[in-house]
C-alpha cells in the first residue's frame, strides 16, 4: 500500500478500533467473525478488531493523475490467541492503471 499518494489532497485514510472484550459487539465485528468462521471453518470470537480504510486513494505519483482512485480496507482481528487480516477492495478490485505506476512489480495483498 505504499504506492498510494495523498500528497495532492485527494483521498483520505482513517481507522476504527473495536475492543470487544466483555462488551456488546457491533454489527461490523459480528460480520468479521462470520467471515473468519466461513473462510476458515473454525470457531472464532473477536476480542479486538481494527478497520483501516484508504478512501479514494490515488496511485503514486498523484502529481500526474488524481482521477483514478480506489477504496480499500484492511481489517485486523484477534481472539487473543489467533490473529487474522481481511483485505477488502471496492467492487471490481484495484482500479489503478498499473502500466502508469513507477514500479512494474505490482502485488495486491501481502506475502
Amino acid at each position: 500500500w505504499d504506492n498510494a499518494d495523498f500528497s495532492r489532497g485527494v483521498g483520505t485514510t482513517y481507522y476504527q478500533e473495536f475492543s470487544t472484550l466483555n462488551t456488546a459487539k457491533p454489527p461490523f465485528v459480528l460480520d468479521v467473525e462470520a467471515k473468519v468462521r466461513r473462510y476458515l471453518r473454525s470457531s472464532y470470537s473477536a476480542v479486538w478488531t481494527l478497520k483501516i480504510t484508504w478512501e479514494k486513494a490515488p496511485a503514486y505519483a498523484a502529481r500526474t493523475d488524481t482521477r483514478k482512485t480506489v477504496t480499500y480496507q484492511a481489517v485486523l482481528t484477534t481472539d487473543g490467541f489467533r490473529s487474522y487480516i481481511l483485505m477488502l477492495y471496492q467492487d471490481g478490485g484495484m482500479q489503478w492503471d498499473y502500466t502508469r505506476l513507477t514500479s512494474t512489480n505490482v502485488l495486491i495483498g501481502y506475502t
